[in-house]
Order: C-alpha cells, then structure tokens, then sequence
C-alpha cells in the first residue's frame, strides 16, 4: 500500500541554527531517502519552495483567481512529501519517525486512495 508523507515545517526551528546545522538536515533527508531506497520503501520524494513562491487557484463559479501564497495562515508550513511504500499503517509510521525532519516539524501519513472509472 502507498502512504503520502506531507512535512509540515515550522520555520522559526531553523531561524536560531547556523548554515552548517541546516545543511546537516538537508544531508540527513538525503541519507533518508537513500535508507527508504535500499529497504524498497521509496517511490518519490521532492521538497518545495517556501510558501512566499506558491500560489493558490480556485475555479470557483467559472471564474479563475489566484492568490499569493498558501490557502491559509500558519506557523508551519508544506515543505516537502514522499511517496512510500509500506506493509500498513503502522509501518509507514515507523518510516516517517525516523525522517530526521521530524524533530524539528511533523509528518503527516495519509494512505493514498486510488480512482477508478465509474461507468456512467
């Protein structure tokens, strides 16, 4: 089954630590993914820009607008996924405690649900 890792980061844990500690983390995810590689968990993982570069877009009522930056205000923000691939739940949950990104932000786990065609 495949569980989406959403990492929620509160930016104010980084203001206080130096270059060399945040490059750290970045080495730390990078080691994670090579460990969720090797034991076949990993599908994709990406991290995205800071919420000052998103935009947000509804069609609402036929009329298109955007706003900038997320669809709301909040002390943490989205700062990156994975796609995993785990036996259940409480393995995707032990996968996402030991992202190195979890001391300092959360992780939520959802289980991916899949579509399919309803015959109209």
């Amino acid at each position: 089954m495949q569980y989406m890792f959403l990492i929620y980061l509160d930016e104010t844990k980084f203001a206080p630590m130096t270059q060399k500690e945040r490059d750290s983390f970045t080495n730390r995810m990078l080691d994670y993914d090579d460990e969720l590689r090797a034991s076949g968990h990993y599908v994709v993982s990406e991290a995205l820009k800071m919420p000052d570069e998103a935009v947000t877009v509804r069609a609402w009522d036929g009329t298109l607008a955007t706003t900038d930056g997320p669809f709301m205000e909040t002390k943490e923000h989205l700062s990156g996924f994975f796609l995993v691939e785990a036996r259940d739940l409480n393995e995707a949950i032990q996968l996402a405690g030991r992202m190195p990104l979890a001391r300092v932000g959360s992780v939520e786990v959802r289980p991916v649900d899949t579509l399919e065609r309803i015959p109209e």
